[in-house]
């Protein structure tokens, strides 16, 4: 007997309300994660009061998709390390009003 070609519609679909249409996530890929300044700021003060692990708990509370300890404690170890941006550098404005005459 002769098996019938998957249509289209059988794919799986991604959970990812981003993501395109009709895409199966890949297990080869690694999933990437965004942390903001406030996920980063409570990271960080758990590092630093409680250590590494409590910290790794932490992020692995805030975001599940992190499986294991082992990468969550790379994790946090990057996290920790992070400072701040520099503050931009004011810009510059023209004065308006008349040229001064070259000499």
């Amino acid at each position: 007997m002769r098996r019938k070609a998957a249509s289209r519609d059988a794919l799986p679909l991604s959970v990812s309300p981003f993501a395109l249409p009709y895409t199966v996530p890949s297990p080869i890929l690694p999933v990437m994660f965004v942390v903001t300044e406030a996920d980063a700021a409570a990271i960080r003060a758990v590092y630093e009061q409680d250590g590494e692990l409590s910290a790794a708990i932490e992020l692995r509370r805030r975001f599940p998709g992190i499986a294991d300890n082992e990468n969550a404690r790379a994790c946090v170890r990057s996290i920790a390390s992070w400072t701040p941006l520099p503050a931009p550098a004011p810009k510059v404005t023209r004065r308006s009003g008349k040229q001064r005459p070259r000499p």
